[in-house]
């Protein structure tokens, strides 16, 4: 029997506005996702996220005016049943995501176009332009562009609501597909000529194949055509057109004004990895906050806390990284922290434990990171209300709280009731919570006394919970008939049992907090486990293989999904733990550091050229070739490849304190 042929995972593009909102797609061309779009923004930033412009048709016709001849498309949609149109278009030759996307299609044997996009930084805009690079007598091109004005995650479908109607002055066309949705206002150096229709039946074939809805009705209003022989086409397409353009200042002039400041902020972004980061980092009211990831995922809690320390303190962003936590020091309620960032009209979503005692880590992190910097050092009220927040996250905690969450008399952390996923580890299908892990998870444990230590700097009350939480985390995780760390200890807070899984989660016990619990023989025991049975090229499995709940691979409907994302997928993130793990053992040596670099860092590297381009994958599957999955652009993902590079397996060691 042959080996089954290997997955294609469609390479994806995206820009930024910094706001919430973004646009996407694939190099190929169809768009794949119901978050495919062109501009698609955020009305309450982050939140409120609305696609407006999903996507559009280009096309070259370069027959004299008044002859005969087909069209040549630059673009191709997929629709239902399963076709793609055109069947042939342009020949892509080439493309390059930076400094940001940009084709170069060849429509007839001596005639090429080039096609680019851009986001520009805090405006809810993106700016298109086409440039004939060979000479011909004619070159037309068109653009028709597709509309819907939906929430994100929705998706559209024919209706007598659509509103086609365009409001015409000059340069500028304006359309309001519904009422209380955004105006898309398209600026323009071409001519505009209106002809309402509803192109029926786009196919996203990602929604498909993760069991979703995946077929949407698109409105376009009209098209736009240009002369590319006598001028490069310009469309600056916005919701906020004074963002985007001055005061009777035309296409092309808004187009070179913005694309001089892009490249002018972009190339002060030293790596791939730095220009990935900054994608992340975004406007929250008058604060900052992260966005865990793009397409789907907002900013929640966690995985800000996690990425913080990658995405700010590894590139030097203090000032950003401040703005952060003191929005969410703000945040604290009953010692926890939210999951889910509060958005207007929704509740907050306390549903974690490691959330918080993340916070107090990052906290701790950039409490120490600012004077190695040569930054400018906290004011005494900041560092007031950061250690403040930390101090009623560990009291909060300690009293109890939500979910089961409290001090126990051992000096560990009990968390969890049923029917609640609290760890990050926090798959939940309907009524069924995938891992529950209730009772004294592994990595909740390092957590917790990482916590413990940082706080008893600021107040000895709790140096002694924190050294009996120490001899009790060595006498009870320690399993010595496996050799490795328990996954959790009083499960489902049965005194005395343990759950033996082996998972990724025991090697925050080593490395991925500033103080590890484990050393010596134990230490690197830890490493040579978790490396032997869950290490893959683009991070940790989940689960290890030889588990009988082990899940080879991340497909099938939301249930099969779910159920298999911590049982064996792979996620990237932990490279970060793990590395810094991997040469603790070894005395964080240079060659060690330049081992582990060669090893663990390097592919993650590599992986930015597929998937998401720039950027690394949520997750991947746990069998070969390890799929990347999930989200393509994830924030945590981005964050510890940074960190690695930038701080742990530094050459020169002076990455870290």
């Amino acid at each position: 029997m042959s080996a089954p042929a290997e997955p294609t995972v469609p390479r994806e593009w995206l820009e930024t506005d910094g706001l919430g909102g973004f646009a996407s797609g694939t190099v190929a061309g169809p768009r794949t996702r119901r978050y495919h779009a062109l501009l698609l923004v955020a009305t309450r930033p982050p939140g409120g996220r609305m696609a407006l412009v999903n996507g559009l048709d280009a096309s070259i016709d370069t027959a004299p005016d008044g002859a005969s001849n087909a069209p040549v498309y630059l673009s191709r949609q997929h629709y239902a049943p399963d076709v793609i149109v055109p069947a042939a278009g342009a020949e892509l030759e080439a493309f390059s995501r930076d400094p940001w996307p940009a084709w170069t299609w060849r429509v007839a044997p001596r005639v090429r176009v080039s096609q680019e996009l851009f986001v520009p930084d805090g405006i809810p805009a993106v700016v298109l332009r086409w440039r004939l690079l060979d000479r011909t007598p004619h070159a037309r091109l068109t653009v028709r562009p597709f509309l819907s004005g939906r929430d994100f995650h929705a998706l559209h479908h024919e209706n007598p609501a659509f509103d086609f109607a365009a409001a015409v002055d000059d340069d500028r066309v304006r359309w309001t597909a519904y009422p209380g949705v955004p105006t898309v206002t398209a600026l323009s150096n071409g001519a505009y000529a209106s002809e309402p229709a509803w192109y029926r039946g786009f196919l996203y074939a990602e929604e498909r194949a993760r069991g979703l809805d995946f077929v949407e009705d698109l409105a376009s209003p009209g098209s736009f055509t240009w002369d590319l022989t006598k001028a490069d086409a310009v469309l600056v397409l916005t919701s906020d057109p004074a963002a985007a353009a001055r005061a009777g200042e035309t296409a092309v002039a808004a187009y070179r004004r913005l694309a001089a400041a892009e490249r002018r902020r972009r190339s002060k972004l030293p790596s791939p990895l730095h220009r990935a980061a900054a994608a992340y980092v975004v406007q929250r009211g008058t604060g900052k906050t992260i966005i865990a990831g793009y397409p789907w995922f907002g900013d929640w809690g966690r995985d800000t806390l996690i990425s913080l320390r990658g995405l700010c303190l590894a590139t030097g962003r203090l000032a950003e990284a401040r703005a952060i936590l003191l929005e969410w020091a703000e945040q604290v309620s009953e010692g926890m922290l939210p999951n889910r960032f509060v958005d207007q009209g929704d509740a907050p979503e306390f549903n974690t434990v490691d959330a918080a005692l993340w916070f107090v880590v990052a906290v701790h992190e950039y409490l120490s990171a600012a004077p190695r910097s040569g930054s400018k050092a906290p004011t005494r009220r900041d560092r007031d209300r950061l250690q403040a927040a930390c101090l009623a996250i560990v009291s909060g905690y300690a009293r109890g709280t939500r979910y089961g969450i409290r001090l126990d008399d051992d000096g560990l952390l009990a968390a969890g009731e049923p029917g609640v996923q609290l760890t990050w580890m926090d798959a939940k299908v309907g009524d069924w919570v995938v891992t529950p892990r209730i009772g004294k998870p592994v990595e909740i444990e390092a957590l917790w006394l990482n916590a413990l230590r940082i706080v008893s700097a600021w107040d000895p009350v709790w140096s002694g919970p924190a050294e009996l939480g120490q001899r009790t985390f060595a006498a009870r995780f320690w399993n010595p008939e496996l050799g490795r760390l328990n996954d959790v200890v009083d499960p489902d807070h049965k005194p005395g049992t343990v759950d033996g899984s082996l998972r990724p989660n025991q090697i925050f016990a080593v490395g991925g907090l500033p103080f590890p619990l484990l050393g010596g023989k134990q230490a690197r025991r830890v490493v040579d486990v978790v490396q032997s049975a869950l290490w893959t090229p683009l991070g940790l499995r989940s689960l290890a293989p030889d588990d009988p709940r082990y899940t080879p691979r991340y497909e099938g409907g939301v249930r099969e999904r779910d159920g298999a994302y911590h049982q064996g997928t792979v996620w990237p993130w932990l490279i970060g733990p793990f590395a810094e793990a991997w040469v603790r053992v070894r005395g964080d040596s240079p060659d060690a550091r330049r081992r582990a670099r060669r090893c663990f860092l390097e592919p993650i590297l590599a992986h930015l050229d597929e998937a998401g381009l720039g950027h690394v994958s949520e997750i991947a599957d746990g069998a070969p070739p390890h799929t990347p999955r999930g989200c393509p652009f994830q924030a945590w993902s981005v964050a510890e490849a940074l960190r690695l590079d930038q701080l742990v397996l530094r050459a020169d060691g002076k990455g870290e304190s």
